[in-house]
């Protein structure tokens, strides 16, 4: 049975929520989780350890809450003069506002907030709707989803320039400065993450922002990693443009946005044709809708965006203050466990000191990344990531040598310090005896040979 209630006190936080602010009051912040534990190929079961939060994060209460709100008046937004219609459109565009204050976008008609399917959605949004021929600079350190839609055939980037991976932070900013002052005149747009999903290293947004301003270029923010730990604001940083994905903010519920400087947006082609995003259809003309409805066309995911608002909602600036405070002893509880492992490389961009959010990322020598995860899981009831976590320019380089793959363990609202000493323990067992089982490939991962749980 899944139910809705934290497993024990400390996998949850309480936040006060500002007066006049839509959460009202003060809310306990918990995660959705199961009662049964996870099955164990050595017999038995355990409370599930998830450290995968970086991939996807585990819905919210509140977030649940806010559905089963609007469940019974689901209908088709926008348009509909059925009540259910109009209780929806206003849920919808409620969620845009909750959005734009999570977000501290700027006043309308400055900023947009377009709803779209992620991170990976958004940016190829912004990809299509670049004035033509614009030059965007990017560093391989990024995300492939930052990384990669500048250069998509129906991008409308001109030049794009691929920065190596900078040995400091301060080289960051200076390799942007030179690299958007010696591109061409014209539009110019650098793209940055706020932290890295692969070591949860924090980027210097600010200085980067600054750097490119005064070259009279835009800043776009891949804040997929960092948001769902640290407040972000449009209007403080002065970025021009941020992406998220709900489905990391613990809205699971395939929804994401991309918010900032309305201007580009409304001049481009709508991503997509269809209903919503236009105005009038003739036999001979189309007349397009402005924003935000241009980019949003056909039947939008409304609960997803009511889950996105509803965590937004929960997690007010207090509320992030008080989770980071608490990852961030959890983050050196797991860190500090590891570095006393044999064996155990961390991945690390800018150094051991630098700041990071909930995530890291490592090697254990003599296990290869793909059996620490299937054994981790198999025999510990811990959940991990284990790869190039999609990100492949940056882990590759960082991968110290006789290793293809890592694993990386991200913190999160559900995590708990007995999770961190179980997942330290294991690997300090696994690195002493090995895996207890037998594994082999089955479709493209490793999996227990026999296994005799009944994991479905």
């Amino acid at each position: 049975m899944t139910v809705v209630s934290p497993i024990h006190t400390a996998r949850s936080f309480r936040s006060a929520a500002p007066s006049g602010h839509p959460s009202g009051g003060t809310a306990e912040c918990t995660v959705v989780a199961s009662d049964e534990g996870v099955p164990l190929v050595t017999g038995g079961r355990v409370e599930y350890a998830n450290f995968d939060y970086a991939a996807s994060a585990p819905c919210l209460t509140p977030v649940a809450d806010a559905l089963a709100d609007a469940l019974p008046y689901y209908a088709s937004v926008h348009r509909g003069a059925g009540h259910h219609s109009q209780v929806s459109t206003d849920a919808y565009e409620r969620a845009r506002r909750s959005v734009a204050r999570f977000l501290g976008a700027r006043s309308e008609p400055a900023d947009a907030v377009v709803f779209v399917r992620g991170t990976t959605d958004a940016l190829n949004l912004l990809a299509r709707s670049v004035p033509e021929g614009c030059t965007v600079v990017v560093f391989e350190t990024e995300h492939h989803a930052a990384l990669l839609p500048w250069e998509h055939p129906a991008a409308r980037a001109g030049r794009v320039v691929r920065l190596p991976l900078p040995a400091t932070p301060e080289a960051a900013v200076e390799a942007a400065r030179t690299a958007l002052r010696e591109s061409p005149e014209g539009p110019r747009l650098l793209c940055v993450t706020a932290a890295s999903n692969v070591t949860g290293e924090i980027w210097p947004v600010g200085e980067l922002v600054a750097a490119a301003h005064a070259e009279d270029a835009r800043v776009v923010v891949d804040a997929a990693q960092y948001v769902p730990h640290l407040p972000f604001s449009l209007e403080e940083t002065g970025a021009d443009y941020v992406a998220l994905s709900a489905h990391k903010l613990y809205a699971p519920f395939g929804s994401g946005v991309l918010a900032g400087r309305a201007d580009w947006l409304r001049e481009a082609v709508p991503y997509l044709s269809g209903g919503g995003a236009t105005r009038l259809v003739t036999e001979h003309d189309v007349v397009w809708n402005d924003l935000p409805a241009r980019h949003e066309a056909g039947s939008p995911n409304v609960l997803g965006a009511v889950a996105l608002a509803a965590a937004c909602d929960a997690l007010t600036p207090d509320a992030q203050g008080l989770l980071h405070i608490r990852e961030s002893a959890l983050l050196e509880r797991l860190r500090s466990g590891l570095a006393d492992v044999e064996g155990v490389t961390e991945l690390t961009l800018w150094g051991d000191e630098h700041p990071r959010v909930g995530i890291v990322s490592f090697t254990v020598d003599g296990l290869p990344a793909d059996l620490l995860a299937a054994a981790l899981s198999a025999e510990h009831g811990i959940g991990v990531r284990d790869g190039l976590f999609c990100a492949h320019p940056l882990t590759r380089h960082l991968l110290p040598e006789g290793h293809s793959q890592a694993v990386r363990a991200s913190l999160g609202v559900g995590t708990t310090p007995e999770h961190v000493d179980r997942l330290v323990g294991a690997i300090a067992a696994l690195v002493a005896h090995g895996p207890v089982w037998e594994y082999a490939d089955r479709d493209g991962r490793l999996v227990p040979v026999p296994d005799p749980r009944d994991v479905f």
